[in-house]
């Protein structure tokens, strides 16, 4: 256990700024955080220092353009740890989509007045794509929960816990009733990761995927239910791809149904 605060960087690459939030939206809890945690670099919370040395850099957000891959080298050289937060730094989030599009370049006119201005890599990808992530937290967003419990666990000198088992767990924790099977609503809750506490079928809505694939997730047999449902190709397709495009078990589901959805328009 180290006997100082934690020396910490967050680091913001291409995203809505969300998981830096957990951090500030915490109020007086921040407080008991900075009990074992010293902020070097945290624009967002108005310090700039991405070239001080520290112990954990947290990094936020996908890698989409050169700046955002230069950034990230840098952070990585100056931290002992980098740990990845968030869906688009795990999985490239919602960002990730462009990276489906047959034409890009439509895409691009369609958002901006002057796309020529727009400068960014071919792809939207995840950090650990580029370099070497020591521990990832998943989640769109991460919660207040999940970063002070790694930030606490790595002060202490012990690896965090990843928390991958399935969100149906938590739903039959709190005893929800299982909107898959009495809706043949197109839940994700087989194959996600818990974190959220089951919010969306707390409140009888299928879950959307926010916080990733859990462990072991079979996204075959999920998808095929989804058929018997009524759901066509594309429909899984943009289930499957919404938060989570880059991640490898939804990757393989999308890469499925989007053939199937072309095989059947022919």
């Amino acid at each position: 256990m180290l006997q100082r605060p934690l020396k910490v960087a967050i680091h913001k690459l291409t995203s809505c700024s969300g998981c830096q939030l957990a951090f500030i939206n915490q109020g007086p809890k921040l407080l008991k955080l900075l009990e074992f945690v010293e902020f070097t670099h945290f624009i967002e919370a108005g310090l700039f220092a991405p070239d001080q040395e520290v112990d954990v850099a947290l990094i936020e957000g996908s890698v989409s353009t050169h700046d955002d891959l230069k950034r990230l080298v840098n952070a990585r050289q100056r931290a002992k740890l980098l740990v990845s937060i968030g869906a688009c730094a795990t999985s490239g989030g919602v960002q990730a989509l462009r990276n489906m599009a047959d034409d890009k370049e439509n895409w691009k006119r369609a958002v901006y007045a002057h796309p020529e201005f727009i400068e960014e890599l071919q792809d939207c990808t995840a950090v650990a794509t580029h370099v070497k992530v020591d521990f990832e937290l998943w989640g769109c967003p991460v919660t207040q929960q999940q970063v002070t419990e790694c930030l606490r666990q790595l002060h202490a000198g012990v690896k965090p816990k990843d928390n991958a088992e399935k969100l149906c767990m938590e739903c039959k924790r709190q005893g929800n009733v299982c909107v898959l099977i009495t809706q043949q609503a197109p839940c994700l809750g087989p194959v996600v990761r818990t974190g959220c506490g089951a919010l969306c079928p707390s409140f009888g809505k299928a879950c959307y995927g926010c916080f990733g694939p859990s462990e072991q997730p079979n996204c075959e047999s999920l998808t095929n239910r989804m058929t018997g449902f009524g759901l066509m190709p594309n429909d899984i397709v943009h289930r499957f791809a919404a938060i989570h495009s880059q991640s490898p078990p939804y990757q393989q589901q999308i890469a499925r149904w989007r053939l199937q959805d072309l095989e059947g328009s022919d």
